[in-house]
């Protein structure tokens, strides 16, 4: 994607779910542990991507030894259904992992969760192709009720000339 030549923030008009996953391999040579769990996210992302209904509605990957995934939901509601759904990548992937590595310490995986509402948050964005909150909701400019992260947060300014 392009980068867009303005200063933008992120709109949301309904709260949304900010759910932060990754891994950490903790012994790099023991691939034959770690492989089958950082390749059962791309299959749970295509079947989510494949089916909007369920609720995903944008993702984020940054990989290295600790690998993180921004995942932004409608509703904390699908974000758990999807967790929980018998038939769907998750549940045999998170019990494979269970089985077979468990706490053996050879990779470890995470997950936190965050409901952000409107109003609630604030974001910047100078110069990026549609990213993060702005691609999951919408990309608005960041001028005037816009124009500062206090603005944008309903809050006093602190200090001289507010600045992002």
């Amino acid at each position: 994607m392009r980068p867009v030549p303005e200063r933008l923030t992120a709109r949301i008009d309904s709260e949304l779910v900010l759910f932060l996953i990754g891994m950490r391999v903790n012994r790099p040579l023991r691939i034959d542990r770690w492989w089958p769990v950082a390749s059962a996210m791309p299959r749970m992302v295509r079947e989510l991507m494949r089916a909007p209904e369920l609720g995903l509605l944008h993702t984020e990957s940054w990989f290295g030894r600790t690998t993180l995934m921004l995942q932004y939901w409608r509703t904390l509601d699908q974000l758990l259904a999807y967790a929980h759904d018998k038939q769907a990548e998750h549940l045999p992937a998170c019990r494979d992992f269970n089985r077979r590595i468990g706490t053996d310490g050879t990779v470890g995986i995470w997950h936190e969760t965050y409901l952000v509402a409107p109003g609630r948050h604030e974001s910047v964005y100078v110069n990026m192709p549609p990213f993060g909150l702005a691609r999951a909701g919408e990309g608005v400019p960041a001028t005037g009720e816009r124009a500062t992260a206090a603005r944008r947060l309903h809050v006093p300014p602190h200090g001289e000339g507010d600045v992002s």
